[in-house]
């Protein structure tokens, strides 16, 4: 229950998320300086998180770790930048519809076929009727 709960509010925060960046876009002049200044921000809190965390350390393994793991940034960078650039002419609950479809449909990609590491899961008629009621809401969220 406890995990549910903070996935939840970590969907609060990226829906939060979309407009206040969009909004530092509009102070910058631009969405990419904007995802630039948000990702650094990111990175000083959890940097200073960790440390303080006693989990320094991990960082010095960096290096051991293999490339493909990092591109794990580059979508993250794809996201803050779709999401500055996009909330402004989808809105908010249309921007959110459109990123969850995104993710139901590669989480079910990825828990059919386990890629990255995930354990498989099989991919049944609620889990594909539950990614076609957010293509349903994002198609209701334009009308």
């Amino acid at each position: 229950m406890w995990a549910i709960l903070v996935v939840v509010l970590a969907g609060v925060a990226i829906a939060v998320q979309a407009p206040i960046n969009a909004a530092l876009g509009r102070s910058l002049g631009g969405a990419i300086p904007a995802a630039a200044v948000s990702f650094g921000v990111g990175f000083l809190v959890l940097m200073a998180v960790a440390i303080l965390q006693g989990q320094g350390g991990a960082f010095l393994k960096l290096g051991r770790v293999p490339v493909w793991v990092l591109t794990g940034g580059v979508l993250g960078a794809w996201y803050v930048f779709a999401s500055v650039w996009g909330v402004s002419s989808l809105g908010v609950v249309t921007l959110m519809a459109a990123l969850i479809l995104g993710q139901m449909g590669a989480a079910l990609i990825i828990d059919a076929t386990g890629g990255f590491g995930m354990a498989v899961r099989e991919i049944t008629g609620t889990r594909i009727v539950a990614a076609g009621l957010v293509l349903s809401g994002l198609v209701i969220s334009r009308l």
